[in-house]
């Protein structure tokens, strides 16, 4: 340690790394070695103070928009709600409700309101449903969604329960007919449709924001007294639209909020969601909004008053709410049963009605099923769409609202950053390094014409570890720092005596310093015992990145090195062969881009789910030109973008920024030493 701060210079050093005097960085890197699933026990982080959990939870709300494809948030087109079949029984009416929460989607439900206590208006609370057979429908001992829907009427409260997508009557258009589980978990569940962010998960957490649009809009409804409450799926239902949602009063997730299991369905699961968090930090996001968990026994809750209770109880601590958060904990197996329902009639009785009078359930009688479907012979409205054709719309709503932002003059920049940035963060799990990076030196060798020095960085408690070596000439210009990356890593700048050769020997030849990486799974880097990771199975996207994310990780970890020694240098990130790609995603990190797109097709997304370049959420960011764009007033050089590599946008956008000369592109690959002679001429500012 005490040689690698002598030769950076111990201000430059301490500056930003952790130089710590025992070992910091694992033996291995741990990336590839630890898989997650649904099933991996979670711990609550280690959070010491409200300013540190509002940006955590700013963080938790920006990945659960982006990983849901809503960020931004999708245009809100008419509802063009329909209530009819009204019935008035005891205490309460019951009628039928069908929405588009999408032109063409329609979202099927029914809303109960109170009899006999004025006009109103009444607090609402919104009734998601789980997998149950029968969805909203369910009226069993375990689970009835009319008996809470009857009984919140009867106290005072409008009610509104809706079905989950493939249930009853929330359909797709298509032949046959067929419903429930089948239906319900067959859309968008192919690779494709994680490039653009298309999800079940992602469809039905917009269903809950425009079912909380629909109850809002009645002229009965209470706008600042609404809540949100279901049971296991339905649970998910009400955490995610409570981390997305202000307009919640109160929320009660029920049997579902766990360190020990995620949620086990494609509607529960979405690329990037839990990566970095788990259903505790989802569900603690809205604190100190009033919140109740209810758990069973039998089932992935039973820890709650140990564990899940207590983690989040100290986020509502931070905020001075103890009082506002409540866990219980019943005796039954998976359940939303009567007991559980009381506890959710108490607790919303508190703080949407004000009353401290337990709440009990009176005795109800549910409609017959026929009386409360809305499309009782599954005949949908003749602009029903199929699933086609929702995700054409979603593909060409998302390409339009990229263009919308692009930001084709200065003033508007700012804005795309604003956009585009947490997209990047959180589409490619990545993170700019701004503490906690770690450098470990390995060996120094002085050379006549340049000194070499090998380390190994990597970030705390991420169990990563980057194999890098820093070249720099003995007549050091100190105005550049170019990292070099390669799909071999770096063994493709070394030649058989580890002498630099080709670019790397060409920047040092003017004077230029460079820094070489093998990025994850890449040259010293390659760890051949894990097998090769299969990213359509077990939601592996949901809990793990990808490879190509690790590696942008790796470029960005990188840059910071690079930036944080360069002694006043710019950084500069050239990516050659299939790294190419990978530099371009890493753009943001630096300060100019050279990049080879290897004839890459940008036009076909089957070219993207190659399993060295598939990200999750990449062609809804505009994929390459997106990302570029996001640093449109740095140098950027693509070349070998043969004739299917697309550039318009971005050519669109260094024009808008009055700086097109920045952005150079060439059809043919170029060689070294054309490639080391356009950084060498840069001007970086």
């Amino acid at each position: 340690m005490q040689t690698f701060a002598k030769f950076f210079g111990v201000a430059g050093c301490l500056a930003c790394c952790s130089l710590a005097a025992q070992p910091v960085l694992p033996e291995k890197d741990q990336r590839s070695r630890s898989v997650k699933t649904l099933n991996t026990l979670r711990s609550f982080p280690q959070i010491k103070s409200r300013s540190e959990w509002e940006q955590r939870a700013q963080a938790i709300r920006e990945q659960v928009l982006v990983s849901c494809g809503l960020w931004p948030m999708p245009e809100k087109t008419p509802l063009n709600a329909k209530i009819f079949g009204r019935v008035e029984r005891d205490g309460y009416s019951v009628e039928k409700v069908y929405f588009q929460s999408y032109p063409g989607f329609y979202v099927g439900g029914n809303l109960y309101r109170p009899l006999g206590q004025g006009k109103g208006p009444f607090p609402g609370v919104l009734n998601p449903h789980g997998h149950w057979a029968k969805g909203r429908l369910e009226d069993s001992p375990d689970g009835s969604g009319a008996a809470r829907c009857i009984n919140f009427a009867k106290q005072g409260m409008v009610a509104f329960a809706w079905d989950m997508v493939g249930y009853n009557d929330t359909q797709f258009a298509q032949p046959g007919g067929e419903t429930g589980h089948k239906t319900h978990r067959h859309f968008a569940n192919d690779l494709t449709n994680q490039l653009w962010s298309i999800s079940q998960m992602g469809l039905q957490t917009w269903n809950s924001i425009r079912a909380l649009d629909f109850l809002l809009s009645l002229p009965d409804v209470d706008p600042k007294h609404v809540a949100c409450t279901g049971e296991s799926g339905g649970g998910t239902q009400t955490f995610m639209l409570g981390a997305v949602d202000d307009r919640l009063t109160a929320q009660a997730p029920i049997v579902m909020v766990s360190h020990s299991m995620q949620g086990g369905c494609s509607c529960e699961n979405v690329a990037g969601l839990r990566v970095d968090y788990s259903n505790m930090e989802i569900a603690a996001q809205p604190a100190p909004r009033p919140q109740l968990f209810v758990a069973a026994t039998g089932d992935w809750t039973r820890a709650t008053l140990e564990v899940e209770g207590p983690s989040v109880g100290k986020i509502y601590h931070l905020f001075s709410a103890g009082d506002r958060f409540r866990s219980v904990r019943f005796d039954f197996d998976h359940n939303y049963n009567r007991t559980s329902r009381e506890a959710v009639y108490g607790f919303f009785g508190k703080w949407l009605r004000n009353s401290s009078e337990p709440s009990r359930e009176v005795a109800y009688t549910k409609e017959p099923d026929a009386g409360l479907r809305v499309f009782p012979e599954g005949k949908l409205p003749a602009d029903a769409v199929t699933e086609e054709q929702l995700t054409a719309y979603l593909i060409e709503s998302a390409t339009n609202q990229w263009w919308k932002y692009a930001p084709v003059n200065p003033p508007l920049l700012e804005r795309y950053r604003k956009q585009m940035l947490p997209a990047w963060k959180r589409s490619l799990q990545v993170e700019f390094v701004e503490r906690g990076l770690m450098a470990q030196p390995e060996k120094i060798t002085k050379a006549e014409t340049y000194t070499a020095t090998k380390l190994t960085l990597g970030r705390t408690g991420r169990g990563d570890r980057l194999p890098v070596t820093l070249i720099t000439p003995r007549r050091d210009t100190l105005r550049l720092m170019v990292v070099l990356a390669h799909s071999d890593g770096r063994a493709a700048f070394l030649d058989a005596r580890g002498e630099p050769k080709g670019i790397a020997r060409q920047l040092l030849d003017k004077s230029l310093a460079v820094l070489l990486v093998d990025t994850f799974q890449t040259g010293e880097a390659l760890d051949p015992a894990p097998a090769r990771r299969d990213y359509s199975k077990d939601f592996f996207t949901t809990y793990n990145r990808t490879d190509v994310q690790e590696r942008v990780q790796d470029l960005v970890t990188a840059c910071a090195f690079a930036g944080t020694h360069s002694k006043g240098r710019k950084v500069v990130l050239c990516g050659t062969g299939r790294a190419g790609l990978w530099a371009m995603l890493a753009a943001p990190a630096s300060d100019t881009l050279v990049a080879d797109c290897s004839q890459f097709d940008s036009t076909d997304d089957r070219n993207f789910l190659a399993q060295d370049l598939f990200s999750p959420g990449l062609r809804k960011l505009g994929a390459f030109e997106g990302i570029a764009a996001i640093s449109a007033t740095n140098p950027l050089l693509l070349h070998n973008t043969g004739d299917k590599f697309s550039t318009s946008f971005i050519r669109k956008v260094y024009r808008g920024m009055h700086v097109p000369e920045l952005f150079e592109q060439e059809t043919a690959a170029l060689n070294d030493d054309q490639i080391a002679h356009w950084i060498s001429r840069l001007q970086v500012r």
